[in-house]
C-alpha cells in the first residue's frame, strides 16, 4: 500500500492512499460468497448459482460491501503508519468512484483528510503589560445595599378600620373574560399580589382597587394598549371579577442599633453593620478586579499568540455554549419547542467567535503550564473536592458520587491545573494599578467573575475527549403568582 501525506494547514492532513488490487482479492472473494449462499436467482436452487452469475446480478452491492470493508481498515494503517493522531472522524474520498473496480484486476485510490491538534510554539507569555481597575465603592451603593436588607425584613401588616389606598398590597383571586370571547378560556389568578401604584403594574388596576376592604368582591374593565407588552392581552377588554382576600401595607423595621443587632449576623450596631458591609462591598471590588485581570490577562495572551484552532474542538465548544444558553432559557420559563430555527442558528453562529476564544485560551494555558511545570497533587484534588461539598452543603463522597457521571475526578484535576495556569501567566505580567473605568457604558463589557477560568477549564473537557478519541484511533407558591401577574396585571 502507497501512502503520501499532504500537510494542507496547521491543523489540516490529508493522505493519498493506493490500495494495491491484491488487497482486495480476498475480499471481493468472500462477499461474493456471502451473497452466493444467500441469494435466490431465478433458474437456480437457493445458493447454487454460479458465483459469475452473481457477481454481475449483485455487482454494486458487492462492490459497496468490498469498499465499506477494505478502506477503514486501511485507512487506520495508514494514519498509524504515519503516526497521527486525527481530532475528527477521517473523511473518505474515493477517486474514479463510479468506475473503480474490486475485484483485485487493479489498485483503488483514494484521499483522506481530517483535523489534528497544531504545534504550538511557546507562547510569549513574559511581560504582558496589565492594568489592574478596583471600583470604589461609593456611599450611595452601602446606603442602597442596607435600604435592600431593610426591605427583606419588611412585613404585610393588615390594614384595619380603612379601605385600601395607594401604597398598599391588595390580595386577591382574579378572573378575567374577554370581551370577545366570553365563552372561552379565562384568565384566573389565585393570591394574586397587587401593589397600588407600583410602576410595574397596570394602572388600571391601582384605579379600580383602590377603596376595597377584606372580603369585598371587585368588578371592573381593562383595556389594554395596542403596544401591550403582553401580546395576548395587547389590544384586547378583559372583564375582571376579583374576591379580595386581604389588604395590607408593608411595614419597613427603623433604622437602628437595635434592627442591626436582630439580624443574628454578630453587628454590635448599626454603625457596626456600615463598617462591615463596606469592608464586605470593597472586598467583592477587589476580587471582580483580580477577575477581570485575569480575563485581561487571557485576552492578551490569546492576541499576541497567533495559530490555527482545529474547527472541530471550536464547533463542540460552540454547541456547549448553546447548550447552556438553552439550559438557560429553559430554566427562564422559554419553551424551546417554540423557538424558531433561524434564532438557533444565529444563536450559535454568534458563539463560535466566543468558541474560538475559549479554545485557543485553553490550548495556550496548557502550555504554560508545560512551562511553568504545573502540577496537581491528589491531596489538592481532595481539598478541592471539601471545599465544593461545603459550598453545596454536600458531602465528599457525594461531590466524588457526582462526578463519576461525568468523568470522574478528572474535571477537578483539569480546573485546579487550569488555575495554576493562570497564576504563572500573571505572575510573568507587568501590572500597574489604574484608575477604575466603567466599561459597561460604551465600551466593551468584561467578564466580571471566575468566567475567565471557567470557559477554559470547559473547554479541556473537550480536549480530553478528543485525546480519547485520538487513542482509540490510535420556590413553588411564587411562581404562580409572577405568572398571574404576567398574565394580568403588568
Amino acid at each position: 500500500m502507497k501512502t503520501e501525506l499532504k500537510e494542507v494547514s496547521q491543523t489540516q492532513r490529508e493522505i493519498h492512499i493506493e490500495i494495491p488490487g491484491e488487497a482486495l482479492k480476498d475480499a471481493y472473494n468472500s462477499v461474493s460468497k456471502k451473497y452466493a449462499n444467500g441469494a435466490t436467482v431465478p433458474g437456480f436452487r437457493k445458493g447454487f448459482a454460479p458465483l459469475d452469475v452473481i457477481r454481475v446480478r449483485y455487482k454494486e452491492e458487492i462492490k459497496g460491501d468490498v469498499l465499506q470493508k477494505v478502506l477503514p481498515e486501511k485507512v487506520s494503517e495508514a494514519i498509524q503508519e504515519l503516526k497521527l493522531h486525527p481530532l475528527s472522524e477521517p473523511q473518505l474520498h474515493l477517486e474514479d468512484a463510479a468506475t473503480v473496480k474490486v475485484n483485485g484486476s487493479e489498485p483503488i485510490k483514494l484521499h483522506v483528510h481530517f483535523e489534528v491538534m497544531p504545534e504550538i510554539p511557546m507562547p510569549k507569555y513574559e511581560g504582558l503589560e496589565l492594568t489592574r481597575r478596583v471600583r470604589k465603592v461609593e456611599d450611595g451603593e452601602l446606603e442602597d445595599l442596607i435600604a435592600n436588607r431593610l426591605q427583606e425584613q419588611a412585613a404585610l401588616i393588615p390594614v384595619e378600620n380603612r379601605p385600601s389606598e395607594v401604597g398598599d398590597t391588595v390580595i386577591a383571586d382574579l378572573e378575567g373574560r374577554f370581551e370577545d370571547d366570553p365563552e372561552g378560556e379565562p384568565i384566573t389568578a389565585a393570591d394574586l399580589e397587587v401593589k397600588l401604584g407600583d410602576e410595574v403594574i397596570e394602572a388600571a388596576f391601582t384605579e379600580n382597587l383602590i377603596g376595597v376592604k377584606e372580603d369585598e368582591e371587585k368588578e371592573f374593565t381593562v383595556t389594554y394598549a395596542e403596544d401591550f407588552s403582553s401580546p395576548a392581552l395587547a389590544g384586547k377588554t378583559v372583564h375582571y371579577k376579583a374576591k379580595i382576600k386581604s389588604v395590607g401595607a408593608m411595614e419597613t423595621p427603623e433604622l437602628n442599633d437595635e434592627w442591626a443587632k436582630s439580624l443574628d449576623e454578630g453587628y454590635e450596631s448599626l454603625k457596626d453593620l456600615r463598617t462591615k458591609l463596606k469592608a464586605d462591598l470593597e472586598s467583592h471590588a477587589e476580587m471582580d478586579a483580580d477577575a477581570r485581570l485575569r480575563n485581561n490577562a487571557i485576552q492578551k495572551l490569546i492576541e499576541e499568540n497567533s495559530f490555527e484552532v482545529p474547527n472541530v474542538l471550536i464547533e463542540s465548544q460552540a454547541r456547549n455554549l448553546l447548550n447552556n444558553f438553552a439550559m438557560d432559557l429553559q430554566n427562564r420559563g422559554v419553551d424551546l419547542t417554540k423557538v424558531e430555527s433561524n434564532f438557533v442558528e444565529m444563536a450559535f453562529n454568534q458563539m463560535r467567535s466566543q468558541a474560538e476564544r475559549d479554545v485557543r485560551g485553553a490550548m495556550l494555558l496548557e502550555k504554560i503550564g508545560e512551562d511553568a511545570k504545573v502540577d496537581v497533587t491528589p491531596e489538592e484534588v481532595e481539598e478541592e473536592i471539601a471545599k465544593i461539598a461545603e459550598q453545596y452543603k454536600a458531602t465528599p463522597e457525594q461531590i466524588k458520587e457526582s462526578l463519576e457521571g461525568q468523568g470522574g475526578t478528572g474535571t477537578i484535576d483539569n480546573n485546579l491545573r487550569t488555575r495554576k495556569s493562570i497564576e504563572a501567566l500573571i505572575a510573568k505580567a507587568k501590572i500597574t494599578e489604574g484608575d477604575w473605568i466603567d466599561e459597561s457604558v460604551g465600551h466593551h463589557t468584561e467578564e466580571t467573575s471566575d468566567e475567565a477560568e471557567e470557559k477554559p477549564k470547559k473547554v479541556a473537557k473537550a480536549k480530553t475527549k478528543a485525546k480519547a478519541k485520538e487513542s482509540d484511533t490510535a420556590d413553588t407558591k411564587e411562581k404562580p403568582k409572577k405568572k398571574a401577574k404576567e398574565k394580568s396585571a403588568e
